[in-house]
């Protein structure tokens, strides 16, 4: 299934997480499984965090990217629209394009032209 993950990009151009297990690299084009790391301070809810649209009101955009993969293994979990509204948690992520800010605004228009709510 297709769905949005907004990830960190660093200054090498590399991508990774947002703060659970930030060190690690994750490859555009490679499948890559989900750890289990519990983080003092986060709810537990191991898996990729994706959506179902490029939206996360609650999260800064600083050195991070919206990015399209593909996702297999996964849940629903209803999250306020304050928090980009349902999310995705699955157990394997594959990355298949980093989206420039013009292609969300492409995917939103889209989303919406179709009468979908992100609540």
């Amino acid at each position: 299934m297709i769905a949005y993950k907004l990830l960190h990009k660093r200054k090498n151009g590399t991508l990774g997480p947002l703060f659970i297990g930030r060190k690690k690299v994750i490859p555009v084009g490679v499948w890559v499984n989900a750890e289990d790391i519990p983080t003092k301070g986060f709810a537990h809810r191991p898996g990729w965090h994706t959506t179902k649209s490029p939206i996360a009101p609650h999260i800064s955009m600083k050195d991070r990217v919206w990015c399209k993969v593909e996702i297999e293994d996964f849940y629903e979990f209803k999250r306020p629209k304050s928090q980009g509204g349902i999310w995705y948690i699955s157990n394997a992520m594959k990355i298949l394009e980093e989206l420039a800010w013009h292609n969300c605004r492409i995917v939103l228009y889209y989303f919406y032209s179709k009468g979908e709510q992100y609540e």
